[in-house]
């Protein structure tokens, strides 16, 4: 299963079970802004326990390695469990929106939109993509989340609402960083990230 069958198998399965759910990180970065290899798929979902057994169960083994426990355990701490197709070795983070304000409010900004020519699913707002990028590099520092915000800046300009980029950026303790990068675009003197 390549990681376009793969990402077709986790949106209709989420669709079914009517589980709220929002493409994030890289995978949504190249929809918004410019192609990068990424060897996984970033998931944002609201996975209700009751919906548990039955969201496990759509990924069986031998096909799929999904423990269970982790995923009740995910679903109790708003945290992440993994999905693993063991023959391509490609792989779903799933992540549980975060518990504050900003987490509460990503789902309901969500946009369904054709992701692949034959696939229609749910994208999260660029403004959250954009977000979640900031977060992620203030959580480890890789540049190449910086040079995919850029990209979305670049590429997306028209649907990006920086307004509130900044003001959620602000919220999350993130303005400098996202000033940065806003220059980076902006800026043609201004060092490029």
């Amino acid at each position: 299963m390549n990681q376009r069958e793969l990402l077709r198998y986790v949106t209709t399965t989420l669709d079914r079970l009517t589980v709220p759910y929002m493409l994030v990180g890289s995978f949504a970065g190249y929809v918004y802004g410019e192609p990068r290899l990424t060897h996984d798929i970033d998931l944002v979902l609201d996975l209700p326990m009751a919906v548990v057994p039955l969201f496990c169960a759509a990924f069986p083994a031998p096909d799929f390695y999904l423990s269970e426990p982790a995923v009740r355990d995910a679903v109790r701490s708003r945290f992440q469990f993994n999905i693993l197709h063991l023959t391509s070795g490609n792989k779903v983070d799933c992540v549980l929106p975060r518990n504050d304000e900003w987490g509460r409010t990503q789902l309901s900004r969500r946009r369904r939109q054709h992701i692949l020519d034959d696939l229609e699913a749910y994208l999260a707002a660029p403004e959250d993509v954009i977000l979640g990028k900031l977060w992620y590099y203030s959580d480890g520092g890789s540049e190449k989340h910086l040079r995919d915000i850029a990209g979305i800046l670049r590429t997306s300009a028209d649907q990006v609402n920086r307004a509130d980029v900044t003001a959620w950026a602000t919220k999350l303790g993130y303005l400098d960083v996202w000033e940065r990068v806003q220059k980076s675009v902006d800026d043609p003197n201004h060092p490029k990230v």
